[in-house]
């Protein structure tokens, strides 16, 4: 009962990934144009790091 439970866990978390590899992209590329007109925030630096470290993590299990 449990490993079916975690199975469509594991299954409706990986068929997400996509879209929210695409939403992270998104918020990376508004940061990132926003560095280029300003100096970031240090709140947005650490954003900006999180989100590129996310994409990453995200894609590597994606394609695994």
């Amino acid at each position: 009962m449990v490993k079916v439970a975690l199975k469509d866990w594991h299954t409706s978390h990986i068929q997400n990934l996509p879209s929210r590899i695409e939403s992270l992209k998104d918020r990376l590329s508004v940061l990132d144009q926003k560095g280029e007109e300003e100096d970031l925030s240090g709140v947005e630096l650490d954003e900006l790091h999180g989100v590129t470290a996310d994409i990453h993590s995200l894609s590597r299990l994606h394609t695994s």
